[in-house]
């Protein structure tokens, strides 16, 4: 039986972009951080520093979600889970569950080729292989080079 009048579907919503999300979380993070203002002495300028910092790398995690295993490591290295995580790994040692090695060829032409040095930049890098290693880290420089986009346009925009 066909509807009797016109049909009149909403047009799906637009997906913010990337862009969009960092800005809107950042902003509200940043709201938060100067909200809890003190007076300015050298050491509540560098933790206000500290915390739009966090509040950067927060918001940029967020906005990229919990798929990307970079934004998870940066999310839980805020949070503090780090510590809990390397008591959990000293005592699995302890009861002698090591976990096995890569060995020293692969290790080798990994750090000849620079690899090493990416699995330390890049949030969560030094539990990955090759392949999401490299895919991880596009992604988390795409999002870097967005940050540092909306970052520019809001000084832009607000500076005097």
């Amino acid at each position: 039986i066909a509807p009797e009048g016109p049909v009149t579907m909403s047009p799906p919503r637009p997906t913010p972009s990337l862009k969009a999300k960092i800005a809107r979380r950042f902003v509200k993070s940043l709201a938060e951080v100067w909200t809890s203002r003190e007076p300015a002495t050298e050491g509540s300028i560098r933790e206000r520093a500290r915390r739009i910092k966090i509040a950067a790398y927060s918001s940029m995690a967020r906005s990229a979600g919990s798929r990307r295993a970079w934004s998870r490591a940066l999310l839980a290295k805020i949070r503090g889970r780090r510590a809990k995580r390397h008591r959990h790994l000293r005592s699995r040692r302890c009861l002698g569950l090591k976990r096995k090695r890569a060995g020293s060829r692969n290790m080798a032409l990994n750090e000849a080729s620079g690899v090493g040095e990416l699995r330390r930049l890049v949030p969560g890098g030094k539990a990955m292989d090759l392949c999401n290693l490299l895919e991880e880290t596009s992604h988390f420089v795409q999002c870097l080079a967005t940050q540092v986009k909306v970052m520019q346009s809001m000084a832009d925009r607000y500076s005097v």
